[in-house]
């Protein structure tokens, strides 16, 4: 059976150490009366004392102190804040798959399943929108047949004739026209010949 550790006598008398160690980085107010000492090993025990803080009921204040062996002087190990006897602590952490109600599961479900489906609605495929319009082309055909009408200069479709000669019609246009071309030359080539025959007269 392991032997308890004792405590050593020159750690002991140090209370004044450990209260002036604290006083280094905690306000004097808030350090109240020494509550005692225990050994933590072979020349090495803790002091602790009151803690005055807001919110801290129950609380002590530490500081623990060593020395080496035959050793007269003591030296600060470390200080901090541990809840004594009757602090006020935090609940035991509970996991959230415990804790949580069946309500609330049930909220969290059918709030997934709304979100999946509209991420479904906005996912169509290209194909389908291209099969909807290919639909939609024939019917928009059918229900606009004058759609290669042009539009008049009062907002009135009017259609488009083809004005260009068929092969199967006569050639008398091309044979007028070139009548009307030779009467021209025919004109313009008189006065010509009255001023050389005056000439020669």
């Amino acid at each position: 059976m392991a032997r308890a550790p004792k405590i050593d006598a020159v750690l002991g008398a140090g209370v004044d150490l450990a209260r002036s160690t604290l006083l280094g980085t905690v306000e004097a107010d808030q350090i109240g009366e020494h509550l005692g000492v225990s050994a933590d090993d072979d020349r090495v025990l803790t002091h602790r004392f009151e803690a005055k803080l807001p919110g801290y009921a129950g609380w002590n204040w530490y500081v623990t102190l060593a020395r080496v062996p035959r050793g007269k002087e003591a030296t600060v190990c470390e200080t901090g804040l541990l809840p004594g006897d009757g602090a006020l602590l935090a609940p035991e952490w509970v996991p959230w798959a415990d804790r949580v109600r069946p309500e609330e599961l049930e909220a969290q479900k059918a709030a997934e399943a709304a979100a999946a489906d509209a991420a479904a609605g906005e996912k169509q495929s290209p194909d389908q929108s291209q099969d909807t319009h290919d639909d939609d082309a024939p019917a928009a055909a059918q229900a606009n047949p004058a759609s290669d009408a042009e539009p008049a200069a009062d907002g009135t479709d009017v259609e488009t004739v083809d004005t260009a000669a068929s092969p199967d019609e006569p050639d008398e246009v091309l044979e007028d026209d070139e009548e009307l071309v030779d009467a021209e030359q025919a004109a313009e080539s008189a006065p010509r010949r009255s001023r050389s025959r005056r000439r020669r007269r």
